[in-house]
């Protein structure tokens, strides 16, 4: 049975856990809290990312945080203290391209190959397998991985040099929060108007204006299902500085995404954007005044 180490068993980390167990692969995971919830799926609980090395050719990581990002590198008990020729270690979460990037040269001293990665889903999308998994750098690397991400995605595409994964998956997520924001839009305006709600929602969900986001979400917003959280308001925001740089840097103009971010620093304002489920977002829709431009 292979061993694939897990370095971050969060919402996601959980789920890709999840479904590679399912695939008969054995999982080394680890993360700063309890992983008792991992451990009844069927993983193996380990101390440090550096055991975790230790015992696995193949290590991807999952964590919210550069400096979460840069300890399992670094840290005294990071990735770098195993990190060998032939093992391929790849960062699945999302960061500035600078910050991920200079890890590939300090982890190819011991030999190991870094790779860029990016998860496109909720998890609920990963535990159906409907996630995309993004991968660029060392081509070779990343065709080596591919039969091991097929066991928890049946999606996995190739971006080519480093940091094109990170650049697909914030232009994703620029969709993502104009889709929602959208969404929330059309449903609050929807539930006025006195029509069959569920109707509705399955007309322009399999309509020309539907979306991913959409279909999940709109349910949702008539039922006012905001827990559990798939993905918080909050955590989307997390992409909004890195797009704005980008955005920047390349002089696009992004004016449906400023837009958007106002309704979510409304979301945020109302104090709804951590405990609740993006799909909140309709309540700060209607808090909003009727205004044309």
């Amino acid at each position: 049975m292979e061993t694939v180490g897990l370095v971050g068993v969060g919402k996601i980390g959980f789920v890709i856990a999840e479904n590679l167990i399912k695939s008969g692969y054995r999982v080394l995971g680890y993360r700063r809290s309890s992983l008792a919830d991992f451990e009844k799926i069927g993983g193996v609980a380990a101390k440090s990312p550096v055991e975790i090395g230790k015992q696995c050719d193949i290590v991807l990581s999952c964590v919210g945080s550069t400096e979460a990002m840069d300890e399992v590198i670094n840290g005294t008990d990071g990735l770098i203290h195993s990190a060998r020729p032939g093992q391929i270690i790849v960062e699945l979460g999302s960061h500035p391209i600078p910050d991920k990037e200079k890890h590939v040269a300090t982890l190819a001293k011991k030999g190991a190959v870094y790779l860029d990665g990016e998860v496109s889903g909720t998890p609920g999308m990963v535990s159906a397998r409907k996630a995309v998994i993004y991968l660029a750098g060392d081509a070779a690397a990343a065709k080596k991985i591919e039969p091991t991400v097929k066991g928890f995605a049946d999606l996995c595409i190739y971006f080519g040099p480093f940091g094109g994964a990170s650049k697909v998956k914030l232009i994703n997520n620029l969709l993502v929060a104009i889709n929602i924001a959208a969404a929330a839009e059309a449903m609050a305006l929807g539930l006025k108007a006195g029509v069959d709600v569920d109707a509705m929602i399955k007309a322009v969900a399999n309509g020309s204006g539907g979306s991913t986001q959409f279909g999940i979400r709109a349910p949702w917003m008539a039922q006012r299902r905001f827990q559990p959280v798939q993905g918080s308001s909050h955590l989307l925001e997390h992409y909004f500085g890195m797009i704005d740089t980008w955005a920047d840097s390349t002089g696009t103009a992004t004016p449906l995404f400023d837009r958007a971010k106002e309704v979510y620093a409304k979301v945020a304002q109302m104090g709804l954007d951590k405990d609740y489920d993006i799909a909140i977002t309709i309540d700060a829709v209607n808090a909003m005044p009727r205004k044309k431009s």
